[in-house]
């Protein structure tokens, strides 16, 4: 294991440590109380998988230039890590929704075009699964992973186009954050350690997935094999009988 791969964890853990401890020691705001600490885990897990599918779409992009397999593996592995980010994303603002606006879901516009992403990168999932030619895979899976990232802008900027119960962007904004410098301080390091879990998550699954590809090529040999000396065995018989 290479040195980043001993560290990686290692620092996940420790940020993440940090983070979490930070988002119990921070002031509750004003008006949401205590609710607003979900803050802390919501909106890392959606900068996580924004992320992830723009790792999807450069890897897609990548693979129809240069055709290399690592490309397409890389862009599988990143499309499954922000599926399961934006999975969770949706969960803790739903759980997060529930005490602030009365309900578990409603139809905003941030969460309709976050739903529709995440039904958007599971369908490229799907066809991934559908696709048994690794070509053929590679190439529709490709052509969709670029397509499919539009949906990251249109995600981020819901909020500025239509009226929405969710609040503008806080953070990323023209000016100063509108956001105490001690909360933006905890939700920072959450940021971070997030994005150290996808990357760890995501070297993890890339290197699941090149033993899967080693694991098939050994056993496709394996049955070629098989088959050749099937095929075989019958004439080294045949001059024996007739002997």
């Amino acid at each position: 294991m290479n040195p980043l791969g001993r560290r990686l964890p290692v620092a996940t853990v420790v940020v993440l440590a940090a983070g979490l401890t930070g988002a119990v020691l921070a002031p509750p705001d004003r008006i949401q109380g205590e609710y607003q600490r979900l803050m802390y885990l919501h909106v890392p897990t959606a900068w996580t998988a924004y992320l992830c599918f723009v790792i999807t779409f450069v890897a897609s992009g990548l693979w129809l230039w240069r055709r290399k397999e690592r490309f397409d593996r890389f862009a599988a592995a990143s499309a499954e890590v922000g599926v399961l980010f934006t999975g969770l994303t949706i969960a803790l603002g739903s759980w997060w929704g529930k005490p602030v606006w009365g309900v578990w879901w409603t139809w905003d516009p941030r969460l309709i075009t976050t739903a529709l992403m995440f039904f958007v990168y599971l369908g490229y999932l799907a066809l991934r699964r559908a696709t048994l030619d690794p070509v053929a895979r590679a190439r529709r899976a490709a052509v969709l992973g670029v397509v499919a990232f539009v949906q990251v802008p249109i995600v981020h900027l819901s909020v500025v186009w239509w009226r929405a119960l969710h609040q503008p962007p806080t953070v990323l904004k023209p000016g100063d954050p509108s956001i105490d410098h001690r909360m933006l301080l905890v939700l920072l390091v959450n940021v971070l350690g997030f994005t150290l879990l996808a990357i760890a998550l995501l070297r993890a699954r890339t290197r699941l997935s090149s033993l899967e590809e080693d694991l098939a090529t050994a056993q496709a040999t394996a049955d070629s094999r098989l088959a050749g000396l099937a095929v075989a065995a019958p004439r080294l018989e045949g001059p024996a009988n007739d002997v």
